[in-house]
């Protein structure tokens, strides 16, 4: 099919949301529709990639890895809570700790009855990141969330930064994803990162999007 014939089966298709309709964030990792389909209801389009996302490492991270392996042996992280409280709280605190930015859980955002619902995690830095967990450890789901927090996180911030970033994470795993305000595109992440074993790797994406200069102009 051609891209003149895609963007044609495009404007002929029906919507699959109700455009009366009233949709939590959470709701949309439960619709049984594809990732790109949802995002055409907004006007963006889905692009898988491999990431060259920013990369810092500002700390020694030895002492985060020791705590989250003593977590392991501690905890069995089957439930949305144990992985929370041993893997992921962890990780963003660390983040959160040496930029002396605060960390919202749970924070209420509204841009319409479409767009509404909590942020898992915020972190409300020039360039901010936001972050939820995968509900059921499924990824692919939790990442159709994660897009459509950062379509109404576009809508939502005044700040005029072009990129938006986030990441779903199961606690153990981590992908990232980013927005380009100004094309309508998500991109997601073809890459996924383990924890522990790839903790350096994540701390150096969370450190790399937070601590950089975001470039105005969106």
């Amino acid at each position: 099919m051609t891209d003149n014939m895609q963007a044609m089966a495009a404007m002929t298709r029906a919507p699959i949301l109700d455009p009366a309709g009233s949709y939590t964030f959470s709701k949309y990792a439960e619709l049984p529709f594809d990732t790109a389909d949802i995002l055409a209801e907004f006007d963006v389009s889905l692009k898988n990639a491999s990431l060259q996302l920013p990369q810092r490492l500002p700390i020694d991270s030895k002492s985060l890895e020791i705590e989250l392996q003593e977590n392991l042996t501690l905890v069995d992280p089957a439930s949305e809570i144990a992985r929370r409280e041993a893997l992921i709280f962890p990780i963003l605190k660390t983040v959160c700790k040496f930029m002396q930015a605060p960390l919202k859980i749970e924070y209420p955002v509204r841009v319409n009855p479409r767009l509404k619902g909590t942020f898992d995690y915020f972190i409300p830095t020039p360039q901010s990141l936001v972050v939820i967990e995968a509900k059921n450890a499924d990824l692919a789901k939790g990442f159709t969330q994660l897009a459509v927090e950062l379509i109404a996180l576009d809508q939502w911030t005044s700040s005029p930064v072009p990129i938006l970033y986030g990441t779903v994470t199961t606690g153990d795993t981590w992908k990232f994803g980013l927005f380009e305000r100004q094309a309508r595109v998500v991109h997601k992440d073809i890459n996924a990162y383990a924890v522990p074993n790839d903790l350096n790797r994540v701390l150096g994406i969370l450190f790399g999007i937070t601590l950089s200069i975001p470039e105005e102009g969106a």
